[in-house]
């Protein structure tokens, strides 16, 4: 039982460590390929269809700008993406720290409060960022 339980924190050790590798080359690809340089980025189907602006438009620029240090050019290309990365990574890395322990794998449970209220200004911000 016991090895068994061990090829599988091996294998679920493995699988984080190549998400890792993964994210780490994303970046290295956003910093040698820049999006405003390269167009082979995918668009947003809602912006290409409804004309509007998601949440998530400028999400690609935003993480590029901000690989190269530009907080505001950040900022201003998306503004929500750039104010929930450190809560996107804090919740990545106690992930990751929970996929290398022995322990059973469990998620990061956030509050059901905090998810409907990270919806709701996902909203806001849309309806904003659409009419000004």
């Amino acid at each position: 039982m016991r090895a068994v339980e061990s090829a599988e924190l091996r294998r679920r050790r493995l699988a984080v460590h190549l998400l890792l590798a993964g994210g780490v080359l994303l970046c290295a690809l956003l910093l040698i390929f820049p999006p405003a340089l390269f167009s082979f980025y995918p668009a947003c189907p809602i912006h290409q269809f409804l004309g509007i602006e998601c949440p998530g438009c400028g999400a690609t620029r935003a993480l590029a700008a901000l690989l190269r240090g530009r907080v505001m050019e950040a900022v201003r290309l998306n503004a929500l993406f750039v104010l929930l990365l450190p809560i996107a990574l804090g919740g990545a890395i106690e992930s990751y720290r929970r996929a290398l322990r022995p322990e059973r794998f469990r998620w990061p449970q956030p509050p059901a409060a905090a998810l409907y209220a990270t919806l709701a200004v996902a909203a806001i911000f849309t309806a904003a960022r659409n009419l000004l």
